[in-house]
């Protein structure tokens, strides 16, 4: 898969990401819960919900919006 959602548990901000991604129309992508894994929990902490791209390694942070979405989609390293 190209993009990564890093979320938690029970996280409402993850489920209005989630929401948004496919208002966007993000393709298939996979989902990373950063709760048991201590490297992701330094990582990401309080930063989830954050999409990634693993072709290029950018990030996008929540909050974002479809419009916000669909430019960090369209870019290609």
């Amino acid at each position: 898969m190209r993009f990564v959602l890093y979320q938690r548990d029970y996280c409402h901000l993850c489920d209005q990401a989630l929401a948004v991604m496919a208002e966007a129309r993000v393709p298939d992508f996979d989902s990373v819960w950063v709760d048991d894994d201590a490297a992701l929990e330094e990582r990401y902490g309080v930063r989830v919900p954050v999409l990634r791209d693993v072709r290029d390694g950018r990030e996008l942070d929540w909050p974002f919006d479809a419009a916000t979405l669909r430019l960090f989609l369209a870019q290609t390293p």
